[in-house]
């Protein structure tokens, strides 16, 4: 398994102690840390390659995004702050019409990033801010760090959020705070963040990357088809009413009893032992 790597995004592949089978938990890293990982179109055309490597290889399990650590600043200057993604590189808008916008962000990578099978952690230290916070909010979960700070400041250029982020922050905030948001363009920090249901969990930096590994490795350890259908189904609630919704659910549970995973899980279950599972 050779992941796609390139200057601007590193792929790590970290095996799972509890599976015996080879799977990996793939670490995503962002890295342009002099530019505090903002998203250029190297960055996101990386992403949609590692987007497509991630749904491709069934090993992979699960996906954690990161952004790379700020570099050793020279003699005399001062250490750039942590950083997921601050962002997208603003100078790409310059003299930009909407056309070549248009074009740009239709078949996105944050959009791919989001509609890919596998299960998907945000792993945030520092700003996510704009579209950084965009890739985070395509995220299945988002982890951060105490030091984090989230915020839509797109308003101050003149602009909204392009990545889905209107849509997302409505679905994760509700439609208050998110116009709160999206309006002011202030930033929150991350203990405000996981109040208002933008961040599943908060931890000191120092403890960050084993929390995202630990939540990463357990659920790797699931049966891949079942966690396929759970997203999907999941996603059903985005976009259908509640009545669709549980049919849809209902369904997709029937379906499950036809699954050898299903079989394996309810043995293994009942003679209590750990299930290996077939992965579908």
């Amino acid at each position: 398994m050779t992941p796609p790597q390139s200057d601007v995004l590193t792929i790590e592949t970290l095996t799972v102690d509890d599976c015996e089978d080879g799977t990996v938990v793939a670490l995503v890293t962002i890295n342009r840390p002099n530019k505090l990982n903002a998203l250029n179109a190297d960055v996101t055309s990386a992403m949609k390659e590692m987007v497509a490597w991630g749904e491709a290889e069934d090993l992979v399990r699960c996906i954690i995004i990161t952004g790379a650590q700020p570099l050793e600043p020279e003699e005399g200057r001062r250490a750039k702050p942590n950083a997921f993604a601050a962002g997208a590189d603003i100078t790409e808008f310059l003299g930009a019409g909407s056309e070549e916008i248009t074009v740009k962000f239709t078949d996105n990578a944050i959009e791919a990033l989001w509609n890919i099978s596998k299960p998907t952690i945000a792993m945030v230290d520092g700003f996510a801010l704009g579209g950084g916070l965009e890739v985070a909010c395509s995220c299945d979960i988002r982890i951060a760090s105490t030091r984090s700070k989230f915020g839509t400041p797109e308003i101050n250029l003149g602009l909204i959020p392009g990545y889905g982020g209107t849509q997302r922050l409505v679905s994760l905030l509700g439609y208050g705070k998110a116009l709160e948001m999206v309006y002011t363009g202030e930033m929150i920090g991350a203990e405000e963040a996981q109040r208002i249901g933008l961040v599943n969990h908060v931890v000191d930096a120092e403890e960050l990357k084993q929390r995202a590994l630990d939540m990463a490795c357990l659920i790797a350890t699931k049966s891949s088809n079942t966690l396929r259908v759970a997203k999907e189904t999941l996603r059903s609630a985005l976009d259908e009413g509640l009545t669709e919704g549980v049919a849809t659910e209902a369904k997709a549970f029937a379906n499950l009893f036809n699954s050898e995973d299903k079989e394996i899980g309810v043995k293994a279950y009942l003679n209590r032992e750990q299930p290996k599972w077939k992965h579908e």
